[in-house]
């Protein structure tokens, strides 16, 4: 996992619709970037649907969300109307921005290791600097917990 305090690695990625995203195209508001590890998995669309349904509320504070796994366009696409999700699904299935985001690693699932997407979510502020970064993620409950602390940063900017 990347620390907080340090410029977050720019990337350039196609959305669920083909087209190119840059980290650099966001800058002047908060990104909510998260890494999941597979399309229409149980843990994936609860985490996914929880975005989708706070969308307003985020926009609301000047974040957008970005969700990123190594699904391809496709299987994004297909998941994105399956659930009617609301935000950017980012396609990375050559895993280049997801080892630069230090989110691929070993896991251990019923006692078999392999290599995998370690469900992680990173806030970045308007100038591109990671201020939140978390690798314990429960997926039901990230939406709101993200939000709570987009609501905080927020209050405390303008104290």
């Amino acid at each position: 996992m990347l620390e907080i305090g340090i410029q977050a690695p720019n990337f350039e990625l196609p959305d669920q619709d083909g087209v190119m995203h840059k980290l650099s195209d966001y800058k002047g508001k908060k990104v909510i970037l998260y890494f999941y590890p597979k399309d229409n998995t149980a843990g994936c669309t609860k985490q996914a649907c929880g975005f989708s349904e706070r969308y307003p509320q985020f926009l609301e504070k000047g974040a957008v969300i970005l969700g990123v796994s190594k699904d391809t366009v496709a299987s994004h696409k297909k998941f994105q109307e399956k659930y009617g999700l609301a935000f950017t699904l980012l396609a990375d299935p050559e895993r280049k921005v997801i080892e630069a985001y230090d989110v691929w690693k070993e896991k251990k699932n019923y006692g078999k290791v392999s290599m995998g997407v370690v469900r992680t979510t990173y806030l970045i502020d308007e100038s591109g600097i990671i201020v939140r970064a978390n690798d314990k993620v429960k997926a039901a409950n990230d939406a709101e917990n993200m939000l709570e602390v987009v609501y905080t940063t927020s209050f405390l900017v303008f104290v």
